[in-house]
């Protein structure tokens, strides 16, 4: 029998998919028995100071040092402040929006603590995107940082739904902080279900509107205790760090969630570019970082040894990590890169492997507690060495807010269909193929972009590069390589074809890109995402705007 929700603002489980719709989520590791009543801010932060870890570090900030029991009586002072002086009451949505610093945590956790729905954003949000969010979501109060006001300021004019917004890192009188100051360090936790909403993420997606993804109190649990309790295996003595905002899921797992469930430490900065991670690494002694291939690519060109030095673990994920990012971080380090996959609509990482287990140029095995296949078209498994499309389940599932055409889409016969291309081989391991938008057919050929990307990268004059299909009368599609090169003076007709002949000599020829272009910057998300979809578009219009 269902529990009975706390949420008296039923919104966000109104706009659900409908139950048919949903993928299967399977709860089969003992760690996932969770009780019907359960509070994530709760379990991560109330209970770890019960455990006797009040007094250690958990979150470090340039010179400042946060122990436990500050965050939990700062979070319990915001939770204060939004249900005492706001009137938030329990599935109301709580729109977050700051760099990362230790104040947008307990933000974070003390929305949850209260019984709202947190919904964070990316600082760099413009005010077109944020009006978007809060639409969508229906959102009733924010949280803010003083110097990110401009944007949202202007998106509230948008939003018919936002009552309130209060800003941090301000001295005004009705600041947050000033508003705190009158609140109590204890706070009466609200007595959610394990299955209310806690958090609505949204896509920093490579094609589309952003999706809001909903996850309850259980999923942000259950990523806490599948992949660092099985293949991250961290220790309280940790002390992780990394790049990705809070507002990204990847981001909220590796910086706050994941060290708080272990009773570790996290090194927050509020701009943690790859010229600036090694700093920040070798200033904390961090021990566990999480960044994109293309931060690891940098640092490993660029960084000190020495700065690197108190790393014993490194996390990729957000986007397929070339084998030579792989081993140029080996060489440089000494470290194996433990390759994440995972997706916003599933929270977090299901595919990944660790230490021996690691067979470089894999993405890794589906972790404890998730399953993954490989299926066709018609979403039929498929043998292991085949292509085709990446179908997982486990603790946690795609449920898109208000979107049943997409739900559809996204969860087929109880499965998570990613939208990403691999194959299996006969020890599960999955070789990441594309996304499927990027497959290029070209003369009949299937032709991996991240292919002939990772080969590109091998090659000494190139610092990034992006392969997408052009459209080609001939051909239907060929191959377009945007490469951003190391001495941008040596963008030259010899240099591309340098690079084909490169390309050409290392996989079969029909892949090597026919079309080379030298760009000074690749199209990115937030997040660090390339947009190749931009790409695309890019050479769509070229095509369709040329005489006949």
């Amino acid at each position: 029998m269902p529990e009975r929700t706390a949420h008296t603002d039923t919104f966000a489980r109104e706009n659900l998919p409908a139950a048919g719709d949903w993928p299967e989520i399977k709860l089969t590791l003992p760690e996932l028995q969770y009780p019907g009543r359960l509070n994530c801010g709760v379990e991560l932060l109330d209970r770890m100071v019960a455990a006797g870890h009040g007094d250690r570090p958990c979150i470090w900030f340039g010179a400042k040092m946060w122990t436990y029991r500050h965050l939990l009586e700062t979070a319990n002072r915001i939770a204060g402040v939004l249900v005492n002086d706001l009137g938030l009451v329990p599935g109301n949505r709580v729109l977050l929006r700051s760099a990362n610093n230790p104040i947008m945590v307990a933000c974070w956790l003390a929305v949850f603590k209260a019984g709202g729905i947190a919904v964070g954003t990316m600082p760099l949000y413009r005010a077109r995107e944020l009006a978007y969010i809060l639409n969508k979501a229906q959102v009733k109060f924010a949280l803010c940082d003083a110097r990110l006001a401009d944007e949202l300021k202007s998106a509230a004019g948008q939003a018919p739904a936002l009552q309130q917004v209060l800003y941090f890192n301000s001295d005004a009188s009705d600041s947050l902080e000033a508003r705190m100051a009158r609140q109590g360090a204890a706070f009466a936790n609200c007595d959610t279900a394990a299955d209310d909403v806690a958090l609505i993420a949204f896509t920093s997606g490579t094609t589309g509107p952003a999706k809001g993804t909903v996850h309850f109190h259980r999923d942000v649990l259950a990523i806490c205790d599948c992949f660092p309790r099985s293949t991250l295996k961290p220790s309280a003595d940790d002390i992780f760090c990394g790049s990705p905002p809070l507002a990204f899921t990847f981001g909220l797992g590796g910086l706050a969630l994941f060290p708080f469930r272990f009773g570790a430490s996290t090194a927050l900065a509020e701009k943690a570019t790859p010229d600036v991670l090694p700093q920040i690494i070798y200033d904390h002694k961090a021990t566990i970082v999480f960044t994109a291939p293309t931060a690891y690519r940098v640092m490993a060109d660029n960084a000190e040894a020495r700065h690197l030095a108190s790393l014993r673990k490194g996390v990729s994920a957000g986007e397929h990590l070339p084998l030579a990012i792989f081993e140029g971080w080996r060489e440089k380090t000494g470290i194996k890169l433990i390759d994440g996959l995972g997706s916003t609509e599933m929270l977090h990482i299901f595919i990944s492997s660790e230490g021996d287990a690691i067979r470089p140029g894999a993405t890794g095995r589906a972790i404890p507690g998730y399953e993954a296949i490989i299926v066709d078209e018609n979403g039929d498994p498929l043998p292991a060495g085949e292509m085709g499309r990446l179908a997982v389940r486990g603790p946690t599932g795609c449920r898109y807010l208000a979107d049943a055409e997409r739900q559809r889409k996204y969860a087929q016969n109880g499965w998570n269909v990613t939208g990403d291309t691999y194959r299996m081989d006969a020890d599960g391991y999955f070789w990441y193929q594309a996304r499927s938008d990027d497959m290029i057919i070209s003369a009949g050929y299937n032709i991996s972009g991240p292919e002939v990307e990772g080969v590109l990268l091998e090659h000494p004059k190139v610092k990034e590069c992006a392969v997408v299909g052009a459209p080609d009368p001939d051909r239907g599609m060929l191959v377009k390589a945007f490469v951003v090169l190391r001495k941008p003076d040596e963008g030259s007709a010899s240099t591309a074809k340098e690079l084909q002949d490169f390309v050409k000599n290392q996989i079969a020829p029909y892949k090597y890109p026919r079309a080379v272009e030298f760009v000074e910057a690749l199209p990115r998300t937030e997040t660090g995402k390339v947009q190749r979809f931009k790409l695309r578009e890019q050479e769509h219009q070229k095509a369709t705007q040329q005489p006949r």
